[in-house]
């Protein structure tokens, strides 16, 4: 018991120590500077299936305040709602409607999507500086490119990624969701993805709900082709552009998901999408993350209660640790700090989240989205 607790302790140490928790890596926090000459930026929107929240998505969009050329590639991913028919009503010469070709093998659907509505960014010999990939439900505040080109010139950064503010509403959202960015910035830490170094240039990431890339990094690092089947597909493209030059990544309150979470399903549903994959589909990974995941969220409670002193001192300063790294997020999401003594509860869904994922990888059906199963077998 006094090793667990020395154990626990020490990991909750480190974990501090990597400042992943801090969210100072916020839109409002970074350094800016305003491009000479507004470059061209194209916006390439892959949907299928949004029919309820297009018109606004695309909507905010359209209503964007950039001084530079801007336009608008939406690609219907073969909906079966309208989702094509709502975008092509909506009047602007900004919006162009894509009818998407079947899925090929290899490819995710989504990664499909962008693939052509990049090539159609680029077929008329226009050489749009960036690409805005952004989802077919995110709401972005007017001045949300302004902000994104800015962060991108000042540093001369290849690729500008903020992470939309999920719906937290429901009370399933509001356990889980402050959580699952959490456990984001844990894994990806936006503070050392936006640095270089020898340590920081193997940390990189990116948020797919909103990204701003450079079009000649993209194509330099292979283009979307290069990870054509990836589901953490938004991670795997910052770390090939980190590879061509810097790159930001971090919280914004300007872009926000208007997709609602409406049970605790479907919150887990989207948790186990790509959560084995993120174990590269290895059970080995996968045994040792549970026990890792048992160790780091229970094992404090346990010495927290236990008879003997130093395990119990370990425990608790453990829980403090714990408890005091999650209140910058509870904050961001205007959560009462008293949400974070749910977080153990939240740590065995999540535990929970990733056994149903590699469930369902060995079952054919991993990486299920909106009927199609995306993961490779």
């Amino acid at each position: 018991m006094i090793a667990l607790g020395f154990v626990v302790l020490a990991v909750w140490i480190g974990l501090i120590a990597t400042g992943f928790w801090t969210c100072a890596a916020r839109d409002e926090n970074v350094a800016l500077a305003a491009p000479g000459q507004w470059p061209e930026v194209v916006a390439v929107v892959p949907a299928r299936d949004e029919a309820d929240v297009i018109a606004r998505s695309i909507g905010s969009l359209i209503a964007q305040d950039y001084p530079g050329a801007f336009r608008i590639i939406l690609v219907d991913d073969n909906s079966s709602d309208g989702t094509g028919d709502i975008a092509r009503a909506i009047a602007s010469d900004r919006l162009t409607v894509l009818t998407g070709a079947c899925l090929p093998a290899g490819w995710t659907g989504k990664l499909w999507a962008v693939e052509q509505g990049i090539a159609a960014a680029q077929s008329d010999g226009a050489a749009p500086r960036y690409l805005w990939l952004t989802d077919a439900d995110i709401d972005h505040a007017p001045d949300t490119l302004v902000r994104l080109v800015e962060i991108a010139a000042a540093g001369d950064k290849r690729l500008v990624s903020f992470m939309a503010q999920l719906s937290c509403e429901t009370a399933a959202e509001k356990l889980l969701i402050p959580a699952f960015i959490w456990f984001f910035m844990m894994l990806y830490p936006f503070n050392w993805a936006n640095r270089r170094g020898a340590i920081a240039d193997r940390i990189a990431g990116a948020a797919g709900g909103c990204v701003l890339v450079e079009a000649a990094a993209l194509g330099d690092a292979g283009g979307i082709a290069a990870m054509r089947g990836a589901l953490i597909d938004d991670c795997t493209l910052g770390r090939m552009i980190k590879r061509q030059g810097p790159i930001w990544l971090g919280l914004t309150e300007r872009s926000r998901s208007i997709r609602p979470y409406r049970g605790v399903g479907e919150i887990g549903a989207m948790i186990a999408r790509s959560a084995y994959a993120q174990l590269r589909y290895n059970p080995a990974l996968l045994v040792v993350a549970v026990a890792g995941l048992a160790v780091v969220f229970g094992g404090p409670l346990v010495c927290a209660v236990s008879g003997q002193p130093v395990p119990r001192f370990c425990g608790l300063v453990a829980c403090g640790l714990a408890l005091g790294s999650y209140a910058p997020i509870l904050t961001f999401y205007r959560r009462a700090p008293v949400w974070g003594l749910a977080l153990p509860l939240v740590a065995v869904f999540y535990v929970g989240c990733t056994l149903w994922s590699a469930l369902a990888w060995y079952r054919g059906r991993g990486g299920m989205w909106k009927g199609r199963a995306q993961a490779a077998i």
